[in-house]
């Protein structure tokens, strides 16, 4: 399965992210960084490690003439969490997510732009209440600068066929992801590139509570 963002360049009107359906990005991202700085011990680090694995993603090596950007999962969007009628309980599950990690890699020399290619895995659940075999989530890919302004952004449908199974995991690869450079200069270590579920605000504090729902980890076929 095969996603692709053609191209993501300085100031569309995709770079807007709205405010009821996802928390501020900026804010989000100073979040994750005090949370990675308070999570030194060695527990958390091997719980972090299981949790965001990305050894099972495999993508081909590229050549760039410097650092590529940082790309991650945003955590307040890394998780999709549907119950029925708000009730947060197993047996009252329709459909849940969680994007278990990313692999990626650029290219750019000279004053060329920046392209990215990178592999998504997920693992998808239905739960009791789904009353359907086949749902569509719904992620998006957004790119920032250093000073964390959103320059562009943009949402994929991901339809899943369950079979009759209650879960199963996807490895989706998006490529194209072209960021404009205004300068040789200008290294890729400038932007960052982040993923994330369309959240609901519910959603969003269920995630910063750390609830969660475990998966098997992600395979790419």
């Amino acid at each position: 399965m095969s996603s692709k963002l053609r191209a993501l360049v300085f100031g569309l009107s995709l770079a807007v992210a709205s405010a009821a359906v996802l928390p501020g990005i900026a804010s989000a991202q100073n979040r994750d960084r005090d949370r990675q700085q308070s999570e030194d011990g060695a527990e958390d680090r091997a719980k972090k490690e299981e949790e965001w694995e990305t050894k099972d993603l495999r993508i081909a090596k590229r050549r760039a003439d410097g650092p590529c950007p940082f790309v991650k999962v945003l955590y307040d969007a890394a998780r999709y969490q549907d119950f029925e009628a708000g009730k947060e309980a197993s047996a009252e599950a329709k459909w849940t997510g969680q994007i278990n990690g990313v692999a990626s890699d650029c290219a750019y020399k000279g004053g060329e732009p920046i392209e990215i290619e990178m592999i998504v895995g997920f693992s998808l659940g239905k739960g009791p209440k789904a009353g359907a075999d086949s749902n569509t989530y719904r992620y998006w890919v957004a790119v920032t600068d250093r000073d964390e302004t959103v320059l562009a952004k943009e949402y994929f449908d991901l339809p899943v066929n369950f079979n009759g199974k209650t879960s199963v995991d996807v490895a989706t690869r998006i490529e194209n992801i072209v960021i404009p450079r205004a300068a040789a200069s200008v290294a890729g270590d400038n932007f960052e590139v982040l993923i994330g579920f369309d959240v609901t605000p519910q959603m969003v504090e269920f995630n910063r509570q750390g609830k969660r729902f475990r998966f098997a980890k992600v395979k790419a076929q």
